[in-house]
C-alpha cells in the first residue's frame, strides 16, 4: 500500500483528530514527548535564528542538510512521520490481536500511535517554514490483517528509531535540542521494549539481537547508527526520495 501522509486529511487519520479534539488531545500532546508548550517554543526560536536556511523540497522529493540543527530536526521529523504513518495503519486496519491479552495489545498500539503522532506534530510546529513537507509512505510489504507481520514491522521501526536517535544526538549542536531529543527516544525505547516483549518475553532488554546495528550488550549499551545508515534501511518503506547533503 502506498499512500501520502497528509495532516488529517484522509479517512485512515479520522482517528488522530481525537488526540487534538477529545480530552486526550487536551492534556497537550507533547507530554507524550517529555516536553512542554516551553519546548516547542524554545525549538522555534532556534530554528528562526538559524541562518542559511534553504527550502528542502526538491524535485518532489526532500533534502537533509545536515550543516546545522535544522537538518538533525528535520531528519527526526521525517522518521516520525513514517512511524505514525505506521501505526495510523495499524489501527486502521483492525489488526486481528490473539491470546488473552488481546485487547490490551491494541490498546497500548493505539497508545502508541498517539504517542508518535505527537512526536511528529512537535517537530512540525518546532520547525514551522523549515520543516520538510509530508513523506510517501509505502507498507506494501506489510500485512496489516497479521499479528506477526505487525509486530515485526513494529519492533524494525522501534528498534530503528532508537538507533537513529542515539546516532543523531551528537550532531546537535544546541543542548535544549539535546536534552529534548534523549526525551522522545527514551519513550521510543520504551516502545521498543514492549513490542519486543510481545513478541518473545522476557527479551524486552536483550541487546544481542541488535549487534548488528551496533548494540554492545555486555557494555549495556544500545545500538546508534548515522542517518545514512537508517535512510537506507527506512527506504523501503519511504517513497518520496530522501536526499543527504553535508553528512
Amino acid at each position: 500500500m502506498t499512500m501520502k501522509n497528509n495532516e488529517l486529511e484522509t479517512k485512515n487519520e479520522l482517528q488522530e483528530k481525537s488526540l487534538f479534539d477529545k480530552t486526550v488531545g487536551r492534556r497537550s500532546f507533547l507530554q507524550y514527548a517529555g516536553a512542554g508548550a516551553a519546548g516547542i517554543a524554545l525549538v522555534a526560536a532556534g530554528c528562526k535564528k538559524d541562518r542559511g536556511y534553504e527550502d528542502p523540497t526538491m524535485n518532489g522529493g526532500v533534502t537533509l542538510d545536515f550543516k546545522n540543527d535544522i537538518g538533525v530536526l528535520n531528519y527526526a521529523y521525517a522518521l516520525e512521520q513514517l512511524e505514525a504513518a505506521f501505526y495510523i495503519q495499524v489501527a486502521n486496519s483492525n489488526t486481528q490481536f490473539t491470546g488473552s491479552n488481546a485487547a490490551a495489545k491494541k490498546a497500548y498500539f493505539q497508545d502508541i500511535q498517539f504517542h508518535e503522532i505527537a512526536h511528529r506534530e512537535f517537530f512540525k510546529a518546532a520547525l514551522t517554514t523549515s520543516a520538510i513537507g509530508s513523506l510517501q509512505v509505502d507498507f506494501s510489504s506489510i500485512d496489516f490483517t497479521s499479528e506477526s507481520s505487525v509486530l515485526g514491522a513494529a519492533m524494525a521501526f522501534e528498534d530503528l528509531g532508537v538507533a537513529a536517535y542515539n546516532g543523531a544526538g551528537p550532531r546537535l549542536k544546541d543542548g535544549n535540542f539535546l536534552l529534548l531529543a534523549g526525551k522522545i527516544v527514551s519513550v521510543e525505547a520504551r516502545h521498543a521494549a514492549y513490542v519486543r516483549d510481545l513478541i518473545s518475553n522476557g527479551s524486552f532488554a536483550d541487546l544481542n539481537s541488535l549487534a548488528s546495528l551496533g548494540a554492545n550488550n555486555s557494555a549495556g549499551l544500545d545500538a546508534a547508527l548515522t542517518p545514512d545508515k537508517v535512510l537506507a534501511i527506512a527506504g523501503k518503506y519511504v517513497k518520496t526520495k530522501i536526499s543527504v547533503i553535508n553528512l
